[in-house]
């Protein structure tokens, strides 16, 4: 079955020319139920003018990309008796291909894409995606090009957050091993009502096990955070009272933190981004998703690590206060142990007024903080440089912070010999 479409660029609403359907009968002996596969056609150059893709796509040979390099691909788990393909999945397809025009992001193998609600519309807890190299379709080379078919894996809310904390990939890896979740070849299954943690508990063992070992994925975060620099040699702010978790004096209100809560904003991008068209600015990003050497801006992510690039004059701090609220507070023991202690940077940032904090180890090159000033400001970006020595004594001391449903917020940590604070607001504030 192929669904037609009426295309952008005939003056219709659609960027994919159109989808094919396909019953596949699985193979009971290998564990692959009958299902249906989607294909799409049009991320693709389909006609060989490059006449729907920017200029920096088009390939003249066939050794390049054709077009955006690839086409996504569903596989969704059939309903016994059901004779004709639900229409729904082709929707979703035509929603992240319009982010792919409007963007030009390619979507890679280990991607994942935060929904926030269900992919069909019913209440099922599928409501995100990762992306994956299609079961059974190998990369092709087109005489206008190569195309690699990405297949999308519908998972839950848990499933995302392991990829975004550890990796894609290992993830993906993960489900595979599952047959009620997608098994060998990744068929979504709408009806699924537990996640892979909840039927094999120790699969968070090794999501917790390769984020120590290998690091996290995940270099930045959207998020409500500020900073600002206690008053003369810090007396006001290091003193007894800071040590009692109470509410932090908000009297130096620069920088102020953001009102919307952090899954409210990644909830609305992304929701306007894929259903109703985004004009965001080309700016690169380049460690926020896997294998993403030709991303613009991604899905889930904050943009360029490098921070604001208005000239402004870099300053040294003497003291500094980093406040966030409980959600992104959160993220501070992954950004210890699963980015600093593995030698690389992570990025708080606030979308609404660009304020942005990253946390850079004494590995990192080209910093602009040095051991010997290691609060550096740019306009409304901050670098902090950690010393190995402080990452360890930072995880120990924040280490509840993995368990935000036990904090009492205001919560404030205090390193007076470092000359850094760190306050927990509460999300509602």
């Amino acid at each position: 079955m192929k669904q037609p479409y009426l295309v952008a660029r005939l003056g219709g609403p659609d960027p994919l020319d159109y989808i094919s359907m396909y019953a596949n009968p699985g193979d009971e002996n290998r564990g692959i139920p009958p299902h249906w596969h989607y294909i799409s056609y049009g991320l693709s150059d389909l006609h060989g003018d490059g006449r729907v893709h920017d200029h920096n796509f088009r390939c003249n040979t066939n050794e390049g990309p054709s077009g955006f390099g690839f086409e996504l691909t569903f596989r969704l788990k059939r309903e016994s008796g059901e004779t004709n393909p639900p229409t729904w999945p082709a929707t979703l397809m035509q929603a992240l291909a319009r982010y792919v025009f409007q963007t030009e992001n390619v979507l890679f193998s280990g991607d994942h894409v935060p929904w926030h609600m269900p992919l069909d519309g019913s209440e099922s807890r599928i409501q995100h995606m990762l992306m994956a190299e299609d079961a059974q379709l190998l990369p092709i080379t087109t005489p206008f090009g190569i195309v690699n078919f990405v297949q999308i894996i519908g998972v839950c809310e848990e499933e995302l957050r392991a990829a975004q904390h550890w990796n894609g990939p290992g993830v993906i890896e993960l489900i595979r091993s599952q047959s009620c979740a997608g098994g060998p070849w990744l068929i979504t299954d709408m009806r699924r009502g537990e996640t892979i943690f909840e039927v094999e508990p120790h699969l968070q063992d090794q999501v917790e096990q390769g984020i120590e070992t290998e690091g996290s994925n995940l270099s930045g975060v959207n998020s409500r955070c500020s900073w600002d620099e206690p008053g003369e040699n810090g007396e006001d702010y290091y003193n007894d009272d800071m040590k009692d978790n109470r509410p932090v004096d908000e009297r130096r209100n620069s920088n102020e933190i953001d009102r919307p809560r952090i899954s409210d904003f990644e909830s609305e991008q992304i929701k306007a981004t894929l259903q109703k068209g985004l004009q965001f600015p080309r700016r690169d990003s380049r460690e926020f998703e896997y294998d993403n050497t030709r991303r613009k801006q991604s899905f889930d992510s904050i943009g360029s690590s490098e921070g604001p690039t208005e000239l402004l004059r870099t300053r040294a701090l003497d003291f500094v206060h980093l406040k966030f609220n409980l959600e992104a507070g959160s993220l501070l023991p992954l950004a210890l142990k699963g980015r600093l202690r593995h030698g690389r940077h992570f990025t708080f940032m606030s979308a609404l007024n660009d304020t942005a904090v990253t946390l850079v180890s004494t590995s990192v090159n080209g910093s602009i903080a040095d051991e010997n000033h290691p609060f550096a400001a740019h306009g409304p970006w901050l670098q902090v440089l950690l010393t190995d020595d402080f990452i360890e004594e930072m995880i120990v001391d924040t280490e509840e912070l993995a368990h935000p449903d036990e904090i009492m917020c205001p919560k404030t940590y205090s390193w007076p010999e470092r000359r850094l604070m760190i306050t927990i607001l509460p999300d509602e504030v």
